[in-house]
């Protein structure tokens, strides 16, 4: 499997712990090694301290999206209007406010347990980089506006090219909540913390089969497992149960890194740190470093038939060019640059972005998170809240918070997922295309792109 440039500067920290051998009994266990399980496993303990947890990850913890994503740790803010069209209004603004508390929360736990994860808040700009996404954010805007919620700044058109270090950059506006953090750095040191507070971590440990019982079963290649309550944190892994196939479709996502170049940084004017996205739905959004890269990401949006999560997934020279490409069109003052790492990941994408939380059907002690659409770093911390208190079979304002036990849109069934998804996604790619160059979209593009699920933001567009 290639590995993305964030685990790979901590190769040296990736030995894998022994996977599960033979049967063992613990009051929860958690599919998934990633930031949602691991979060899950530290909140479990802190409610309930002599809760015995074991984490099943097929690969080592981080090997998936937790690894593999931009960095980006963001709110709920951009999603307000489809929180509130799922959770109503008063709901919608406190789970968005507690999504901006997260980030502060980890920010404090990084620093409480010595975990250099290159936490920098810099704030995140939401751009336009063609006429057609100019104002993309107003509904939005309008939307905390009526909420009495100052979370965005306007800036000049001539700041945000200034901030963005390029004038391929139209207009935009600042959330100022926003950060970065080096993922890998991150998510390894939640194991680390986990495997110190008594979690048992078996890594190279894929769940074959779940028995849906009481106590429940997972079958693992080497043993069983079995627990008072399971949680299911593995993300776009998670399509592969019946039950949840129709609700998030694996999709991918794609980055490419520069080496380090901090005094072309400088020549440019992006020294702030600040992340940024523009507002196609197959977004681009892209970050520096530490070490004065620049990380660019694209949402590209490949599928397969069956949601089967292939080797496409990990690495793919097509989507690495089409991602290339949009960083030159960005910054054509970079065009000598060389692209040092290319690398893809799956995303679990629900139809309007949001994260969908319960428990299997009559299998009340199987609970799940998913969907988290390309934006969990920050919210997968309110994520573990939900979880623990799901499994705990605790009442409180978590458990019943307005995403458990939602019904969301769902994706149609094979082989219309398939077929249908090919063909948006071809008009989504077609449309943009044609943006990006000042031209018209064709008017079938046009209604066909529609269709799409919601993107990382609400954009009116």
């Amino acid at each position: 499997m290639k590995r993305s440039l964030w685990l790979e500067e901590i190769g040296s920290e990736l030995t894998p712990l022994p996977s599960l051998k033979g049967n063992l009994s613990v009051d929860v266990a958690i599919v998934g090694g990633g930031f949602v399980g691991l979060w899950t496993a530290l909140k479990l303990l802190e409610q309930e301290p002599g809760c015995q947890i074991a984490i099943i990850e097929r690969d080592i913890c981080g090997g998936g999206a937790s690894g593999r994503n931009g960095g980006f740790v963001m709110s709920w803010w951009p999603k307000i209007s489809s929180l509130s069209a799922q959770c109503g209004k008063e709901e919608a603004v406190r789970l968005a406010r507690a999504s901006v508390a997260a980030i502060g929360e980890i920010e404090h736990f990084c620093q409480a347990h010595g975990i250099d994860a290159h936490f920098r808040r810099a704030g995140w700009l939401w751009t336009a980089t063609t006429d057609a996404q100019r104002g993309a954010w107003n509904d939005v805007l309008k939307t905390c506006q009526k909420l009495g919620e100052a979370v965005f700044s306007p800036l000049s058109n001539a700041e945000v090219a200034r901030r963005a270090g390029s004038a391929a950059h139209l207009e935009g506006v600042l959330e100022i909540s926003n950060a970065t953090v080096q993922p890998a750095r991150l998510v390894r040191g939640l194991r680390r913390v986990a495997l110190e507070k008594g979690v048992k971590i078996f890594e190279n440990t894929a769940m074959i089969s779940l028995e849906r019982t009481a106590p429940a079963v997972l079958n693992v290649p080497g043993g069983t497992l079995t627990a008072r309550s399971v949680v299911l944190a593995h993300n776009a892994w998670a399509a592969g149960i019946p039950e949840l196939s129709s609700t998030i479709l694996p999709v991918t996502s794609t980055i490419v890194a520069t080496a380090p170049i901090p005094e072309r940084l400088k020549d440019i004017g992006w020294t702030g740190g600040e992340t940024i996205t523009d507002s196609q739905l197959m977004v681009d959004y892209y970050r520096t470093t530490l070490d004065g890269r620049i990380a660019f990401g694209k949402g590209t949006g490949m599928i397969s038939y069956g949601s089967r999560i292939n080797a496409g997934y990990d690495d793919n020279p097509r989507l690495s060019a089409d991602t290339e490409q949009d960083f030159r069109r960005t910054y054509p003052q970079l065009k000598d640059l060389a692209i040092t790492h290319t690398w893809c990941g799956p995303i679990d994408r629900t139809y309007d972005s949001l994260p969908v939380f319960g428990h299997l059907k009559n299998a009340p002690n199987i609970v799940y998170g998913i969907g988290w659409s390309g934006n969990g770093v920050g919210p997968s911390r309110l994520g573990g809240k939900i979880l623990a208190s799901l499994a705990l079979g605790r009442k409180d304002e978590w458990s019943s918070c307005g995403l458990v036990g939602r019904n969301p849109k769902c994706f149609p069934p094979e082989p219309f997922r398939y077929l249908g998804g090919l063909l948006v996604r071809s008009a989504v790619k077609r449309k943009e295309a044609a943006e990006a160059e000042g031209s018209s979209p064709a008017w079938l593009d046009r209604q066909l792109a529609g269709l799409a699920p919601a993107g990382l933001e609400d954009k009116n567009l």
